[in-house]
């Protein structure tokens, strides 16, 4: 069955701990497929590939030859998400990347440009986005429930991934932090609820030069840090909103707050994950109770960015979870690391394209592949 009129026929090229939740949620999409594993090690691989009963395992380069792929998803480390991308893209593949896009502007934008050159598309991670809780925030946030939104102040905070994980060097190498491992969830959504940056002004304090592994093998041994491990953001959007933000692995205090204020109230976003309420507060009495709004929609998971990609790209539509929104996002999170560094304000060159909410009767469980003109 051809690409054209079967389901989108995917690789996951990586086979780590996060392939898991991918290769659960994609081989359980009616509109999908998944015809190959790839990893540096071909036994992780094949150990995946039969796992989740994928036909195919080998080599990234043995799968991206492969003429039944047409959508690579590039679950590697992000040193090597650049390098992944354009190999898939050169092999005239989709890629889904997980977060971040890469690690600099240059090789972001090399990915982009090949991509188009190319005639095909890219997508990337986080896919939160599209989760039932975020969407029912941005619909009610679109239907005007707090009124026009002024402000945003977001908070992540805690002691940091060391005391548990039994390997988090790169947690805290270039490239990773507070800023870049969870930041794209909060600037993800930020984005998509509120439109573009245009400037952001930022501190940063790295209190311990070096960590201790909390856990496992490891544990005891100390591993140097590389990055600010508390980061302070003021953020200006287009749209006049400011924002305020904490990222930070220095807390003891375990914090996940985003907070819109409009014109007639404030809204709690459940950024951490796929489900869980909204909370509006707009009354004007002192004793105004929050309300609380259940997430609306089919119950989606990690890698539903990947399905909606799949069905945009049949539509011949942008998917929501774009290369351009990532590039924006890893855009905002370069400038904030140059505003730490210049101790100045930093304005955002890139822009990205307004996205309006997922309908409220889009769902994952359906097969849409032959009938791409309901798309």
């Amino acid at each position: 069955m051809s690409a054209k009129t079967g389901p989108m026929r995917v690789a996951v090229v990586g086979a780590g701990n996060i392939s898991d939740e991918y290769l659960r949620s994609l081989t359980s999409f009616p509109d999908l497929t998944v015809t190959a594993v790839a990893d540096l090690d071909p036994g992780r691989a094949r150990t995946q590939a039969e796992a989740y009963g994928v036909p195919v395992w080998g080599s990234t380069a043995e799968v991206l030859g492969r003429d039944d792929v047409d959508l690579v998803v590039n679950l590697t480390i992000p040193a090597a998400h650049a390098e992944v991308a354009l190999a898939a893209v050169a092999a005239g593949k989709h890629v889904w990347g997980e977060k971040p896009l890469t690690l600099d502007r240059e090789s972001a934008r090399a990915v982009l440009d090949a991509a188009q050159a190319a005639g095909v598309v890219v997508g990337n991670a986080p896919d939160t986005i599209l989760g039932q809780a975020i969407q029912t925030s941005h619909r009610l946030l679109a239907d005007g429930a707090v009124g026009e939104p002024r402000t945003v102040l977001t908070l992540m905070q805690g002691p940091g991934p060391d005391a548990w994980h039994p390997r988090p060097q790169f947690l805290f190498a270039k490239g990773a932090g507070p800023l870049f491992d969870i930041g794209p969830y909060y600037l993800t959504t930020l984005v998509q609820l509120l439109g573009p940056v245009t400037s952001v002004a930022a501190v940063g304090q790295t209190p311990r030069a070096e960590r201790i592994v909390g856990s496992g093998p490891d544990a005891g041994t100390s591993f140097p840090v590389e990055v600010s491990t508390h980061i302070s953001v003021v953020t200006t959007f287009a749209s006049g909103v400011v924002g305020t933000s904490v990222y930070s692995f220095d807390s003891p205090v375990s914090r996940q707050l985003f907070e819109v204020t409009g014109a007639d109230g404030t809204m709690e976003v459940p950024v951490s994950g796929f489900d869980g309420p909204t909370r509006l507060l707009t009354g004007t009495e002192p004793e105004t109770p929050w309300r609380s709004v259940a997430a609306e929609g089919v119950a989606r998971s990690r890698g539903v960015g990947v399905l909606d990609m799949a069905r945009a790209i049949r539509a011949g539509t942008r998917p929501r979870a774009s290369g351009e929104l990532a590039y924006h996002v890893l855009d905002i999170m370069l400038s904030i690391e140059e505003s730490v560094g210049l101790g100045e304000p930093v304005r955002i060159k890139s822009t990205a394209p307004l996205v309006p909410p997922v309908p409220l009767d889009w769902d994952p469980t359906t097969r849409t592949y032959d009938r791409t003109e309901q798309q």
